[in-house]
């Protein structure tokens, strides 16, 4: 009989689970037994689950038991699968809840933490009037709560003569909205199907040029606490600000050293190592049970440390972008170490 652990990797559809699968069976050495499922492969009455998986170098579909430990990749704002799933196998045995997160409600959670001195002063939509918040900031950042990869975020700047500019992922503006008209009603017909939040701008420190943020991939493993895993640096095209459309990414050290005194770059990454372990504490709290995510940073003119948001799902695939990467194997690795402490706990 076999006693090796069993950990199911749920996917969001049939054609990912190869290719999940693929990367995590490629970087582990645990000793466990991998498979693959969508939520539509379980079949709930029969206890069991159609499911992939590699067996003698063969990729092969077969039913399985449920399994000790279920890693979410799904994309999802509700727990409902992940409740049922663990009224089987237990509570506490599947990670990753809800990795599509609310933004609004995370930045809330935020905001009564410790962490406050880090976040930006963020509102709703709703209940603002944009051009008061604009009197006082001069450039803000609306985005949707429920956003990923820049998607629908504007930036809105009040410029000296009064206009304001509405941009969406470049700096160009896409929209000007002259002194004599509503700003309030340019934006209503912008934004009218989604919810949106509002965040204070940030005067971003310049590189060479001005926007680049800082990610730090926090995650789970053998010992089943939070560490950091990698901190990169994506730097948005030339006259872009949108930084999920990044022409470079690098170690955020070697950002940092252009900057900073090699003092001053220890500092910094020994801050953004204590206050991404503590967000994602919070978020933790927030969003039910986690194994990874990811935390963005700006720095502001006068050196200081800006949250700009959390990613419960976090993209891979920029790391591929990084020239001699070496965090290769511990970024796809320790989630499944995580899975092997869950199933031993």
């Amino acid at each position: 009989m076999d006693k090796r652990p069993l950990i199911g990797i749920m996917v969001s559809n049939r054609r990912s689970r190869k290719r999940i699968l693929d990367l995590c069976q490629r970087y582990h050495n645990l000793n466990l037994k991998l498979f693959a499922f969508t939520p539509r492969d379980i079949l709930w009455k029969k206890q069991r689950i159609i499911g992939l998986s590699l067996k003698k170098d063969k990729w092969t579909q077969n039913s399985f038991p449920f399994p000790h430990v279920v890693y979410n990749r799904c994309y999802n704002k509700k727990p409902n699968t992940i409740q049922r799933l663990e009224a089987v196998i237990g509570r506490n045995k599947c990670f990753n809840h809800i990795n599509f997160f609310n933004k609004w409600d995370l930045n809330k959670r935020l905001v009564q933490s410790e962490l406050q001195p880090y976040v930006p002063n963020t509102f709703l939509y709703k209940e603002v009037e944009i051009s008061k918040l604009l009197e006082s900031y001069k450039l803000i950042f609306i985005k949707p709560i429920y956003g990923n990869k820049g998607t629908s975020v504007y930036r809105v700047e009040r410029m000296d003569n009064d206009d304001i500019h509405i941009s969406l992922h470049s700096l160009a503006p896409t929209y000007i909205c002259r002194n004599n008209e509503s700003i309030g009603e340019k934006l209503d017909n912008l934004l009218c199907r989604k919810t949106y939040m509002v965040q204070q701008g940030i005067p971003m420190l310049g590189l060479d040029h001005p926007y680049f943020d800082i990610r730090v991939l926090v995650q789970k493993g053998l010992i089943g606490e939070w560490s950091i895993s990698t901190i990169v640096s994506r730097v948005a095209h030339k006259r872009y600000f949108n930084t999920s459309m990044c022409e470079y990414i690098y170690e955020a050290v070697e950002v940092l050293r252009q900057l900073f005194s090699l003092e001053q770059v220890n500092d910094i990454l020994q801050s953004l190592r204590d206050v991404s372990v503590k967000a994602a504490q919070e978020a933790e709290i927030q969003m039910g049970s986690l194994g990874e995510l990811s935390v963005d940073f700006v720095i502001d003119q006068d050196s200081k440390l800006w949250i700009i948001e959390l990613n419960g799902k976090p993209q891979k695939s920029i790391y591929n972008d990084i020239k001699s990467f070496k965090g290769k194997k511990l970024i796809y690795s320790r989630p499944l170490e995580y899975a092997y402490y869950l199933s031993q706990s």
